[in-house]
């Protein structure tokens, strides 16, 4: 992999996660903060095209696009919903593979465990 394909990865990484920060934090942020993250994680809306759309400067989408991420990292690392979202996944798909294999009920209920953990 080439640097130009790492860095499209490392981007579309970022905008899959903020996309995720956004869906479990979007009710903690200002209106004005929501859209224009909305506007440009979701809706892929340049900085140019959401500056015009509010009639602000591009800088000033700039900058509170930014400060967002940063709350929203923020909230993630306080709160952690996307990495307890992100292990359920995980158990309960481990969950199916050992179901599928018929490994039996004290796995089934060790995996169950893990997974009612996530929340205390």
């Amino acid at each position: 992999m080439d640097m130009t394909e790492q860095g499209a990865d490392h981007l579309l990484d970022k905008t899959l996660r903020m996309n995720y920060l956004l869906d479990f934090y979007q009710s903690l942020l200002t209106e004005k903060q929501h859209q224009y993250m909305s506007l440009y994680y979701l809706d892929d809306l340049s900085l140019g095209e959401i500056a015009e759309k509010y009639e602000v400067s591009r800088q000033a989408v700039y900058d509170n696009i930014r400060r967002t991420e940063v709350m929203l990292e923020e909230y993630e690392r306080k709160l952690g919903l996307l990495a307890n979202s992100i292990r359920r996944r995980e158990l309960l798909a481990e969950l199916r593979v050992a179901m599928d294999e018929n490994r039996g009920r004290a796995t089934y209920d060790a995996i169950i465990d893990r997974i009612g953990r996530l929340d205390s």
